[in-house]
């Protein structure tokens, strides 16, 4: 029987070890604060803007939500970005992703004062993380990633991993962190024109799916006894299910979880974790800014 990573409550256990940061940060005069800037209505951005607002307040940060209509200019969201960069009481800015169409993200992301570059997509800190300079901030979900692979007590030392999916925001990053010195894994990135991917995955002791395909990583593609994180969030539609569809991961959980010794599950497993490591980078960010 598989074991069930909990993100959860791990997620719970890195907001506590955050709140005992920010009350000693609030101790010595300076509180974290976090901006969350938003282009448009999408739906799903409202939600995941409302919760990180939401958790902010729990915590005790200072935090400030910024709307743009959906037909903001690129000049209009960089005079955002340039004031931000500029606020003191902001440590950690955050551009919701997607934006609309006529806005170019990279630029964006390019614009956001690398310190506060809590997402850590700016190129200073993408190449922070190869170099492996602990200064740079880590995107959220890899190193959400990691810590739910710490706390399930799986060893990725000398482990064969395997992540499929190569996209800045996931794929790249976490590859990175698996082959750091932190991890000390051998890495294989796959994605959907890799050859004999069923094979691929079946060497791996851990396996990584952010691949963002519906159920894709099947029993057959697993051996026994391998760690999976399942970074995946899809809709499928399901008739018999309330709002008529039901979220699913990258990984087929149930025939899976028979073969694998640990298990994230969509929902409730990576998920939580990315807020959590929003605010421990907006902490680290705040710190940082005292030296």
């Amino acid at each position: 029987m598989s074991k069930i990573i909990d993100g959860k409550a791990v997620a719970e256990k890195v907001l506590a070890e955050c709140l005992e940061d920010i009350q000693e940060l609030k101790s010595a005069g300076v509180t974290p604060g976090l901006a969350v800037v938003l282009v448009g209505e999408d739906p799903a951005s409202k939600v995941y803007v409302g919760s990180k607002v939401r958790k902010c307040a729990e915590l005790g940060l200072h935090s400030r939500k910024i709307e743009l209509p959906v037909d903001a200019s690129q000049e209009d969201v960089l005079a955002v970005v340039n004031e931000l960069n500029d606020d003191p009481l902001i440590h950690g800015i955050l551009v919701q992703s997607p934006p609309p169409p006529q806005i170019d993200e990279d630029a964006i992301v390019r614009a956001i004062d690398p310190a506060k570059d809590v997402d850590g997509f700016h190129p200073v800190n993408v190449a922070k993380l190869a170099l492996e300079d602990a200064s740079g901030f880590v995107p959220c979900t890899p190193a959400g990633c990691m810590r739910l692979l710490k706390e399930a007590g799986v060893e990725t030392s000398g482990a064969e991993a395997v992540v499929i999916g190569r996209s800045m925001i996931v794929g790249k990053p976490m590859a990175l962190l698996l082959m750091s010195k932190q991890g000390n894994a051998t890495v294989t990135v796959a994605h959907s024109r890799t050859k004999e991917l069923a094979e691929v995955c079946r060497r791996a002791d851990i396996i990584v799916a952010a691949i963002g395909m519906p159920e894709f990583v099947t029993a057959d593609m697993v051996k026994e006894g391998a760690a999976v994180i399942d970074v995946g969030i899809n809709r499928v539609d399901d008739s018999s299910a309330k709002r008529g569809y039901r979220l699913v991961g990258d990984v087929a959980y149930d025939e899976v979880a028979a073969k694998c010794s640990a298990i994230t599950p969509v929902p409730g497993g990576v998920g939580p974790m990315t807020i959590a490591m929003l605010i421990s980078n907006t902490i680290k960010a705040a710190r940082q800014s005292m030296a």
